[in-house]
């Protein structure tokens, strides 16, 4: 063999070497939500309407239960999300971002507040699936159409959207006004998911039983359960999950800010006061 080929083989040999190990980094990227996305940044540069948010580390992100299916997430470049804006819970700031789902009209806007840069309709007139794959400052959004029930009992293909937030790589899925359970390739396209904001009223979207399946089936550290009228409905949910394997936490403050270094072990349901109402 003359030198040349040896040293080509050595080459050969060293290149496959690196591609092995850089084979586990691929697979911890493919785990990140969601895996419709190759790979994206998550810190941008700053857009101009963007300050950063004093309270929050660069590597946390803050979530407010405003109340019935609306949240107030906000990242430590600023960018502030409503999730499921509507006409009559807000939170007290115009956001960035809105996103909307079709349901009934305490999911969506029909005059959302001009100031908004980016509102995000959560389904298309034409019953096609919307697809969004945004990058808003440091935070990325992306969305899962679903189905929905009309008045009749009947299917609105396409009609709600699983709404996906990646800030400080932590994954925040708002399952909107969800109706059925998800598909294997549905939890594929969704990936690894931190923090699931799930509807448990246990009757206008998903039963309880329906709704315990998907959470089960995320597997996420974090549930925060929202889209309930009363007590009585949120003990229900919180009951069917007694002697399973979540824990759960009663918060005094609609506020929580996530990190990863700080995401529970086991997973835990959080149960927020609505900074509103119901």
């Amino acid at each position: 063999m003359t030198r040349v080929a040896t040293v080509c083989l050595l080459a050969l040999a060293s290149l496959a070497a690196c591609l092995a190990a850089s084979a586990p980094a691929r697979a911890q990227q493919a785990e990140r939500c969601p895996k419709l996305v190759a790979s994206s940044p998550f810190l941008q540069p700053l857009g101009p309407r963007a300050l950063p948010a004093a309270y929050l580390e660069p590597r946390q992100v803050s979530l407010a239960y405003i109340g019935h299916s609306t949240f107030l997430i906000e990242t430590a470049g600023g960018v502030t999300v409503t999730t499921d804006y509507n006409d009559y819970v807000r939170p007290d700031v115009v956001p960035r971002v809105a996103t909307m789902n079709r349901a009934h009209s305490t999911h969506y806007s029909l005059n959302p507040d001009p100031g908004i840069e980016y509102v995000l309709k959560g389904w298309r007139e034409d019953r096609d699936p919307v697809r969004y794959d945004l990058e808003v400052g440091d935070l990325w959004i992306g969305n899962l159409p679903t189905n929905i029930r009309d008045m009749q009992g009947g299917t609105i293909r396409n009609g709600n959207s699983i709404f996906i937030f990646r800030a400080a790589d932590i994954c925040i899925a708002h399952l909107g006004h969800l109706h059925h359970t998800l598909t294997v390739d549905d939890l594929a396209v969704l990936g690894r998911i931190d923090v699931v904001l799930a509807p448990v009223d246990g009757s206008y979207t998903l039963d309880v039983d329906g709704m315990i399946e998907v959470l089960k089936a995320l597997e996420a550290p974090v549930v925060i359960p929202m889209h309930y009228f009363n007590e009585s409905t949120l003990n229900r949910f919180l009951d069917r999950l007694a002697g399973s394997q979540y824990a759960v936490e009663r918060r005094e403050s609609p506020q929580v800010v996530f990190s990863r270094e700080t995401l529970p072990a086991k997973p835990t349901v959080i149960v927020l006061p609505a900074s509103r109402y119901q």
